[in-house]
């Protein structure tokens, strides 16, 4: 064989080479499904929120602290609730029974934030100081609530729950007009320290 032979045969080898190299690369990402990941701890919870209408003052949980102009604070605005801003402090319990008894709070605010559809904006803590649990476990996201299942992120923890993330599942359990709702959330961490 002559050197130009030579030089073919080596560049054509080489070229073989990072060609398989890349195009096993590609088949290995494009064909894989993404990795399911296990949940390091899951728990369910129920939060009830009960909002002060001006006549409920004894039992109320939640309140109007802002809504749009010419709206008052006892009464929901129309159209889907834009732009009122809620602020609670929760009971939370393990089952679905408003009397139970309560294993810690749900302390936050959410904000209705879409005018043509009934969604809103969460961002809260479960504050646990039970024998149940201790600390804290806090979340936020965005919560389309005509979903019947709706996930938002847990990012980040204290106590028992210390630096844990993951997924909150809501679903709406219940529903009283506009002055009582009930979620169940169901949270599987995926990192625990």
């Amino acid at each position: 064989m002559g050197a130009n032979n030579i030089n073919v045969v080596s560049s054509l080898f080489v070229f073989s080479i990072m060609f398989l190299s890349i195009s096993s690369a590609f088949r290995t990402t494009a064909g894989k499904s993404r990795k399911q990941y296990t949940p390091c701890k899951n728990l369910v919870l129920f939060l009830h929120d009960i909002v002060y209408n001006g006549e409920n003052a004894d039992n109320a949980t939640s309140a109007i602290v802002a809504a749009p102009q010419g709206s008052n604070l006892t009464i929901l605005a129309p159209h889907n609730h834009f732009g009122n801003i809620v602020v609670f402090d929760d009971p939370v319990t393990l089952d679905n029974n408003l009397q139970s008894e309560a294993v810690g709070r749900a302390q936050g605010f959410y904000l209705y934030d879409r005018k043509n559809t009934f969604t809103a904006w969460l961002g809260f803590s479960f504050v646990f100081n039970s024998t149940y649990h201790k600390g804290t476990i806090n979340l936020a996201g965005a919560d389309p609530a005509l979903n019947k299942t709706r996930d938002i992120s847990v990012i980040g923890g204290t106590g028992d729950f210390f630096m844990h993330r993951g997924i909150a599942t809501l679903m709406t359990d219940a529903v009283e007009g506009d002055v009582y709702f009930r979620l169940r959330v169901d949270i599987n961490f995926y990192e625990c320290w």
